[in-house]
C-alpha cells in the first residue's frame, strides 16, 4: 500500500495536498488551532459528549442499564480497536507522509511510526458509534468530532486520507462486531448497579424525580395561596 501513496497522480496524495494545503494559507495561529484539536481537543471533546449521553439516559429508568452498558462498552472498543492496529501497522509498514512527499506543511514534529491505520481516527470513530448505539443524538454529534478528526490528521500533514478512512472502518467494525457479546456480559452489571446504594450512576428512580416534581409543585402552589391571601386581604381592607 506504501508504494501507491508514491505517485503525485494518485487521489489519495493530490488531496493530501489540497487538505494540507490550507495549512499553508492559514494564519500561524489557526495552525496552532489546529495542532491542539487534532492531537487532544477532539478527545476531550468525546469525553464531554460521552459524559452528556450518560447523564441523559439516566432519566430512562427502563433503558438506563443498556444504554449505560452501550456508553461503558464506547471507550472499551476503542481500545480494543487501538489494540487490533498493532499488528496492521507492522504489516502494512506505510511511512508518514512526509517521510516521502515534499512540500507538505507537517504542524507535529516526531511522528516516526507508520501511518496506516490512523490511531486518532480509528479511537475517535470507535467512540462515537458507540456513543451512536446508546444515544442518537449524542452519537450524531460524536460521529460529526470524528469526522473532523480525520480532517485534522489530513490537515496537519501526518496522514493520508485513506489512512484517516481506514481509522474509521475499523472503529466502527470493532464496535459493531464485538457490540453483542460486550452487551450481553456487560448490562447484567449496570443493571445489577443500578439496583446497588450508587444505583444512581445508572439511572434516576421515577420515584426520585416524580418527589422532585410534587416539590416544586408545592412550592408554586404554596405561593400562589400566599400572594391570594394579600390580594383578599386587600379587597377587604
Amino acid at each position: 500500500m506504501a508504494g501507491l501513496a508514491l505517485d503525485g497522480s494518485n487521489p489519495d496524495v493530490s488531496l493530501l495536498y489540497d487538505i494540507n494545503g490550507l495549512a499553508k494559507d492559514a494564519p500561524h495561529w489557526f495552525d496552532r488551532v489546529m495542532e491542539f484539536v487534532g492531537e487532544y481537543g477532539i478527545i476531550i471533546g468525546l469525553a464531554l459528549v460521552t459524559l452528556a449521553a450518560w447523564w441523559s439516559v439516566r432519566k430512562r429508568p427502563q433503558e438506563a442499564p443498556s444504554a449505560v452498558a452501550g456508553l461503558v462498552w464506547a471507550p472499551l472498543a476503542a481500545g480494543l480497536a487501538l489494540i487490533a492496529n498493532i499488528p496492521i501497522r507492522g504489516f502494512v509498514e506505510r511511512p508518514r507522509p512526509f517521510r516521502d512527499h515534499q512540500g507538505l506543511d507537517v504542524l507535529v514534529a516526531g511522528k516516526t511510526d507508520f501511518s496506516f491505520v490512523s490511531d486518532h481516527a480509528t479511537l475517535t470513530m470507535a467512540v462515537a458509534v458507540g456513543v451512536f448505539m446508546a444515544h442518537r443524538a449524542y452519537g450524531a454529534a460524536a460521529i460529526g468530532l470524528a469526522l473532523l478528526e480525520g480532517f485534522c490528521r489530513v490537515y496537519m500533514g501526518v496522514h493520508y486520507p485513506t489512512d484517516v478512512i481506514g481509522g474509521f472502518a475499523l472503529g466502527t467494525a470493532v464496535t459493531l462486531l464485538l457490540a453483542p457479546l460486550a452487551m450481553m456480559l456487560l448490562t447484567p452489571l449496570t443493571t445489577a448497579v443500578a439496583g446497588s446504594r450508587v444505583g444512581r450512576l445508572i439511572r434516576v428512580e421515577p420515584a426520585v424525580a416524580d418527589q422532585d416534581a410534587d416539590e416544586a409543585r408545592a412550592e408554586l402552589a404554596e405561593s400562589r395561596s400566599v400572594g391570594g391571601d394579600h390580594g383578599n386581604k386587600d379587597l377587604a381592607a
